[in-house]
């Protein structure tokens, strides 16, 4: 297979130009409200427990206890221990449950293993895979073994229980070149990905994690599988993105490469749990001039 080769300084230059677009004050309070709608919030540590999920979750459904017309997240992602008490959390809402299986974050366990953690994490009731791929087999030149995992991780997504998106994570800052994230990202889609299935940046433990320069490379991959196929693809960066003027050089980005189509959480996301908290400042400033203190802020 022939993949296509990018121009990193031409892609940085086209990426830092997203950041000089002029956005007038309503359109950057929808441009708010939307990114909020955007964000998976995440909870992936060694110390996670039960209630510190619940907390989450109750974040989730109303991110701002001051004004309940901010939307809710578009996710929570935990480990597959923890998917069904987010799952009973978020019971009655239209909030997703991801869980990162596949041995996150290294991907260094063997096949079976890793699809015997995505069955049990939809089993306890995810419905959305955050898997990821293996590296160090992409950058020896593997790239058969990257589509056996990405297709084989898909068809345990569909088999098992009422199914879900699978999101395919890269891990961006171990591959080094644009050209190598351009073809994970094409090894990625062509492995079986379907509508409404993601690529993403970045387990959030390596830096760097997601940079505008990645993302605009993943963007036109996943124009350029539309423009081939009609099939549309979602993107999430993830990782490093904290201020709500990123999300919106992210947001105008997006409309800019792949148009309004993908200005939704069933086709964008954040993977950021410190943004929201950033995004809601923004928002309180704009709906009454003042900054919410630390001690407003619920737990991210």
């Amino acid at each position: 297979m022939t993949f296509s080769t990018v121009d990193r300084v031409m892609a940085d230059q086209r990426a830092a130009a997203f950041a000089t677009r002029s956005i007038k004050t309503e359109a950057k309070v929808a441009g708010l409200r939307m990114a909020l709608s955007m964000v998976d919030l995440t909870t992936l540590e060694g110390a996670d427990s039960p209630e510190k999920v619940r907390a989450l979750c109750r974040k989730a459904i109303t991110p701002d206890p001051f004004d309940e017309s901010v939307p809710s997240a578009a996710a929570v992602c935990v480990y597959p221990t923890l998917v069904g008490v987010a799952r009973e959390a978020l019971r009655g809402t239209s909030i997703n449950v991801a869980s990162v299986a596949t041995g996150f974050p290294s991907g260094q366990y063997p096949l079976e293993v890793r699809l015997d953690d995505v069955r049990r994490a939809i089993e306890a009731g995810a419905n959305e895979i955050d898997m990821v791929i293996s590296r160090g087999a992409l950058l020896s030149g593997d790239e058969d073994r990257i589509r056996h995992e990405v297709a084989s991780t898909k068809d345990v997504c569909v088999s098992t229980g009422e199914g879900a998106h699978l999101k395919v994570i890269l891990e961006t800052g171990e591959l080094s070149t644009y050209d190598n994230v351009r073809m994970a990202s094409e090894i990625a889609i062509d492995a079986g990905l379907t509508e409404y299935d993601f690529i993403k940046t970045s387990t959030g433990k390596v830096a760097p994690a997601a940079t505008m320069g990645v993302t605009l490379v993943m963007l036109e991959t996943v124009r350029d599988h539309f423009l081939k196929t009609g099939v549309r693809i979602g993107v999430k960066p993830a990782g490093g993105i904290r201020k709500a003027k990123q999300a919106l050089h992210y947001l105008v980005m997006v409309k800019e490469t792949l148009g309004d189509d993908w200005l939704t959480p069933e086709l964008f996301r954040f993977g950021a749990s410190g943004l929201s908290n950033d995004l809601l400042r923004q928002l309180r400033w704009k709906r009454e001039g003042v900054y919410s203190a630390g001690w407003d802020q619920t737990v991210s």
